[in-house]
């Protein structure tokens, strides 16, 4: 059981995440932004470049151009100065700036200094960076090709202070664009885990530009990725800094030993990381042994004994034999739990063996006890979903899955819920932008799947860290076995993947009533 950059690890033994630093080379930033600014001489005058000396360069009274820039596009983009990292937009502050001068309205719309992308569903900075999500709508943009899709086209940029150091194979990867070589001559193309990504250093800052896109050939309501090569370069070559500031220097984060509670849960158990149900992996490939628990978080239900189970190999056979053991000693609401991140999908799981996977972990509550044994109310449709930390939720209006975005001084992470009502998550302003804290209610487990019973009722959880290219799926099952610990007070005790516990001390609980179809509805 190895870990790149670690000694061999014992089976109890859960790692945290290794990190790197960025160095920002902010001389440069400012380079750059007096070269843009100097496009309008009357804007140009109104900034200084020369700061103070004997100033520490991390000190933001060294660089007062950058103080002046983000106190013009803050009203725009709120926080931007949070970023310690120079904020890549596709923004004309110079042309804003002059507009306003020569008396434009207030009120005119920022697309028209975007490079007609809508003004940004979303803005996040913080001290980890920054990410912002912009839409170019159907037909807009002068001299863009014919489309075939329907709906807006979403791109998102991140550029992070950190990036999180995983075993990834396939990283690094991807070919040049010609027509951006002069602007961006690092910048590599590559479609990954359903993104068409730009990946690229500028300052010495890791950034990336993605769309969710679909690699085939175009169809009416799906966008292609190669439908999508122009609108990411449209946005690409709009690209202008449009603020930060400096930070103080930091270290690097190595990994170590992940803190855990000393005590013993006496009927906490779980299967080992990797070991997912038999022959259930891409070309019956296996799992994939990740000890890292990526984020010390608090569990996502409310309330415990939660499990995590596959919910989609239930009852699905092969050569006659049942994929899963589904006893009271391995149901899907007793323990042990068992890992289900590398079940075959058809989505692209860069850490899976297969390239393949569930992109996440299946979570079950508990089922009601029988009415004269219950203590409090207890309503099966209205088990409460928390946040798993303080964050900003990434979520436009109907969308099935809720992302939860941690940005601090030593993470850049997301958190990813599914199968809850989009309805009423829209109902509840589980939207773009909103503040949540840790153990707030945002939702309850439900069954939601493309349409209301698309699947069994649970909560689909995963996890996605900053990388060089961009934002990848990592497996969450030891982050969530930390977590429930945590929850529970007690540490679990791994069981060997050809063994099982007694029927006693599997803490078996009543089945949920499910219906059939629901129960063997696809997952994501």
């Amino acid at each position: 059981m190895l870990v790149a950059g670690t000694s061999i690890l014992s089976a109890d033994e859960f790692r945290t995440p290794a990190i790197s630093v960025a160095r920002v080379e902010w001389r440069a930033a400012l380079d750059q932004l007096r070269s843009e600014i100097s496009t309008q001489p009357t804007v140009a005058s109104a900034f200084t470049f020369l700061g103070r000396r004997r100033l520490a360069a991390s000190d933001p009274r060294s660089m007062p151009a950058l103080l002046q820039l983000n106190a013009v596009t803050s009203r725009i983009f709120t926080g931007i100065g949070r970023s310690p990292v120079p904020v890549l937009l596709p923004f004309d502050t110079a042309a804003f700036l002059d507009a306003r001068l020569k008396g434009a309205p207030a009120s005119l719309s920022p697309s028209r200094y975007q490079a007609d992308f809508s003004p940004a569903d979303l803005f996040d900075a913080g001290p980890s960076g920054y990410d912002a999500v912009f839409s170019l709508e159907p037909g807009a943009g002068g001299g863009m090709p014919q489309r075939t899709f329907a709906k807006p086209v979403e791109v998102q940029i991140t550029g992070s202070i950190l990036t999180y150091d995983i075993r990834d194979t396939l990283g690094g990867k991807g070919e040049p664009v010609k027509a951006l070589s002069a602007q961006f001559p690092d910048l590599r193309r590559f479609i990954r885990e359903g993104y068409v990504r730009y990946a690229f250093r500028r300052f010495g800052v890791p950034y990336v530009v993605s769309i969710q896109c679909l690699d085939s050939s175009p169809r009416a309501r799906r966008l292609a990725c190669r439908e999508a090569y122009p609108v990411a370069e449209r946005f690409l070559k709009a690209l202008r800094i449009a603020g930060g500031l400096p930070s103080r220097p930091r270290m690097d984060l190595p990994s170590g030993v992940a803190e855990r509670p000393a005590e013993k849960s006496p009927d906490f158990l779980y299967r080992p990381v990797g070991d997912i149900v038999a022959n259930s992996g891409y070309r019956r490939e296996g799992g994939r042994a990740d000890f890292t628990a990526y984020s010390q978080i608090r569990f996502p239900l409310e309330k415990a004994p939660a499990f995590i189970h596959s919910q989609s190999l239930r009852n699905r056979r092969t050569n006659d034999k049942l994929l899963s053991l589904d006893g009271p000693a391995g149901g899907k609401t007793s323990y042990p739990w068992q890992d289900n991140f590398c079940e075959a999908r058809s989505f692209g799981v860069g850490q899976c063996p297969g390239g393949f996977g569930h992109q996440g972990q299946d979570i079950r509550p508990a089922p009601c006890p029988p009415r004269n044994e219950r203590a409090d109310r207890c309503e099966p449709n209205q088990r409460p979903v928390v946040a798993v930390r303080d964050g900003v939720v990434i979520r436009s209006l109907t969308e099935q899955a809720a992302t939860l975005q941690i940005n601090t001084h030593n993470e850049h992470i997301r958190f990813r819920y599914m199968h809850m009502n989009p309805m009423r998550m829209d109902a509840d302003g589980i939207l773009n932008g909103r503040h949540v804290g840790e153990g707030e209610k945002i939702g309850v487990v439900s069954n939601y799947l493309d349409h209301p019973n698309g699947t069994s009722r649970h909560l689909h959880f995963d996890v996605q860290v900053f990388t060089r290219d961009g934002w990848l799926w990592v497996n969450p099952y030891v982050t969530l076995v930390s977590a429930y610990e945590r929850l529970i007070h007690g540490r679990g005790r791994q069981i060997g993947p050809d063994s099982l516990p007694s029927p006693a001390v599997a803490h078996a609980l009543p089945q949920d009533v499910i219906h059939p179809r629901s129960q063997e509805g696809s997952d994501n």
